[in-house]
């Protein structure tokens, strides 16, 4: 109980009055104490001399404390600055006492106000130790205290390098941290049993449950610059099965304003294993062609075309049309825009399947750019409701296309997917006619045609990783539907970079593909997710595999038969080579399967898409039986 109203005291900052009186009260004893140093410790100097010059000490301390404000510091906090600020008021009192010496000497000629050098000198190092060192005290007193109240969080800090001494300097001198750094973890042999900065270095062979519970570790931080994927997969795997809560640092590089907050150091998430490099962008060559124009993003409110539309509002000098027909959520895209304070941005509820309110919209706006995203992308969903993938995927986008060629829009950017390469389902098959149709159009009028192709994106509407989330959180179990399905995967922020540099690029008729990195196994991402959640497989969560649903792959690919890929300049962004196309027969089979549409005979409708879409094979799906 004392301990806590003693903390709850010193919580509040000390009076600077009070932090002066006291370093006066410092300064005079120090004075004192001096002269008895000075004179082998006894008493055999002149006690009256002593008051007068006691009387000038105050004065002279006085005015040096005033003129470097050393007394304005929070004790509580001192640190390297508060100690540099003390030592100038110290010099400052010294070089008073040395003036006041010389001139006691040659015009005062006073013995009461004279003061021996050796006094002086021994005055000023007494000064230093002291007025530094009660800060200190007085700093460890109020640790020692709170420390009591509150509990210190015992963290490991895996990588004994550069970025791990880094962030064990900003982890110890951090205000009000409550944080005890035991020691550090490296795979380094020849680290062990070393010291940085006075913190041990354990080998990672030796850390294990019983460590974690011998040491009371609370947290592990990853804090490894240079490290392969493969490598950080196994760290991960093992340290996310101990009790340690496992935390992760961005790279150096991407440290706020070259410095690390609290605020970065983060749980590990599924993110960070995916292994691939940063993608660094060619900033002027995008701030060159965006700045200035009018773009249209359609499917603005879904997980692309939002981050696409933030990524382009960091262009000022754009003007940015966000289009969807979800009112919801484009209406929360809209207020992020108000509370950032971005003025360039219009948005507009509307639907690509509503042709002459597309025109409407085009005609008035006049955008010289448009990025294509509005779709329909659920396979199972799609395999049930056919008219609608092809209303919106392959009509919509035909509204879009066909506009842009009548109002003479400069380039027009389609988001596709990998699902579009040999698909075995409706929605993939939409999307490879909504790219052969595109493409039709490239050579018909002053728009450059640009399709833009990658995999599966973290944390996207609907996607595989928020459906375990919420697998998890229920208890399980997380369903998976093949022991050997595998997919590519991207970051939403990743992904929409890499379509804006291939939206530079694009001179027209290309098909850009995205480097995925390597494929993830799927079964292997749910192990993860349940690791990193702090729970165990099969003890906690256990997995179902439930079976390929309608229209899904084992595996997916990113280039169709007879396609090859040709480097950019970006080594992320591959083009395609396209296929020659009989783009006057292609144009006629969609213009039929729209108007199939009106009959909403599924089988019809699947007929006249597999017809387009020659490798079109069903899987797993009802529509196998058309293919025979």
């Amino acid at each position: 109980m004392l301990s806590i109203m003693l903390s709850n005291i010193l919580k509040k900052n000390t009076p600077r009055w009070l932090v002066l009186v006291i370093d006066l009260y410092i300064i005079l004893n120090t004075f004192i104490l001096s002269y008895i140093i000075r004179f082998n410790f006894s008493l055999e100097f002149s006690k009256v001399n002593l008051m007068y010059q006691l009387l000038v000490i105050f004065i002279v301390g006085l005015i040096s404390f005033l003129l470097v404000g050393s007394y304005k510091g929070i004790i509580r906090h001192t640190g390297i600055k508060d100690s540099r600020i003390v030592i100038n008021a110290c010099l400052i009192i010294l070089v008073l006492l040395v003036g006041l010496y010389y001139w006691n000497q040659f015009s005062l000629n006073s013995s009461k106000l004279f003061i021996p050098k050796s006094v002086i000198a021994i005055h000023f190092l007494l000064n230093i130790v002291l007025l530094i060192s009660s800060r200190f005290l007085y700093k460890g007193f109020y640790h020692y205290l709170t420390s009591g109240v509150t509990k210190l969080k015992k963290v490991l800090i895996y990588g004994a390098g550069e970025a791990g001494v880094l962030l064990l300097g900003i982890l110890t001198q951090a205000r009000n941290s409550n944080i005890q750094v035991v020691g550090f973890i490296d795979d380094d042999k020849k680290k062990t049993k070393s010291k940085i900065r006075g913190v041990k270095v354990f080998h990672a062979g030796i850390i294990n449950q019983e460590f974690i519970f011998r040491k009371k570790i609370d947290e592990i931080i990853l804090s490894i610059e240079h490290i392969k994927p493969s490598r950080l997969i196994e760290i991960v795997d093992e340290l996310s099965n101990l009790s340690a809560e496992l935390k992760i640092i961005p790279p150096v590089k991407k440290w706020i304003d070259n410095d690390l907050s609290e605020k970065q150091i983060k749980p590990v998430k599924i993110e960070d294993l995916l292994g691939r490099k940063p993608i660094e962008l060619n900033n002027q060559v995008l701030e060159k062609e965006f700045d200035g124009q009018t773009i249209l993003i359609s499917g603005a409110a879904g997980s692309i075309g939002s981050e696409i539309s933030r990524q382009l509002s960091d262009f000022k000098k754009a003007k940015l049309i966000i289009l969807d027909q979800a009112e919801s959520e484009l209406y929360n895209l809209q207020q992020f825009f108000i509370g950032k304070g971005i003025t360039n941005c219009t948005a507009i509820v509307a639907d690509v399947r509503n042709k002459e309110r597309l025109r409407f919209i085009i005609k008035k706006y006049k955008p010289s750019i448009v990025f294509h995203a509005a779709a329909y992308k659920h396979v199972p969903f799609m395999e049930d409701n056919p008219y609608e993938a092809v209303r919106n995927n392959v009509c919509g986008t035909k509204n879009l296309a066909d506009l842009s060629v009548e109002f003479g829009v400069e380039k027009f950017v389609m988001v596709s997917t990998d699902k579009a390469v040999n698909p075995t389902n409706i929605m993939g098959a939409t999307k490879r006619i909504a790219e052969l149709y595109i493409n039709c159009l490239n050579s018909q009028g002053v728009t450059k045609f640009i399709t833009t192709r990658f995999g599966n994106v973290l944390g996207s509407n609907g996607s595989v990783i928020p459906l375990f989330q919420e697998q998890i959180k229920n208890g399980g179990p997380i369903t998976v539907t093949h022991k050997d399905i595998t997919r590519y995967f991207m970051t939403i922020p990743e992904a929409c970079q890499l379509v804006l540099e291939a939206g530079c690029m694009g001179k027209g008729g290309e098909i850009f593909v995205f480097d995925m990195g390597k494929s993830i196994k799927i079964l292997d991402l749910a192990k993860h997710m349940i690791r990193l959640s702090g729970l165990n497989y099969p003890k906690d969560i256990q997995i179902e595999i439930t079976g390929l649903r309608p229209g899904e792959k084992i595996y997916e690919e990113l280039l169709a038969s007879g396609e090859h890929t040709i480097p950019t300049h970006h080594e992320k962004i591959l083009k395609a080579t396209v296929i020659e196309l009989d783009q006057v027969t292609i144009q006629k089979g969609i213009e039929e399967l729209c108007v199939t549409l009106q009959s909403l005979n599924y089988d019809n409708i699947v007929i006249q898409m597999k017809k387009l879409v020659q490798e079109y094979v069903s899987n797993n799906s009802k529509y196998e039986v058309l293919d025979k």
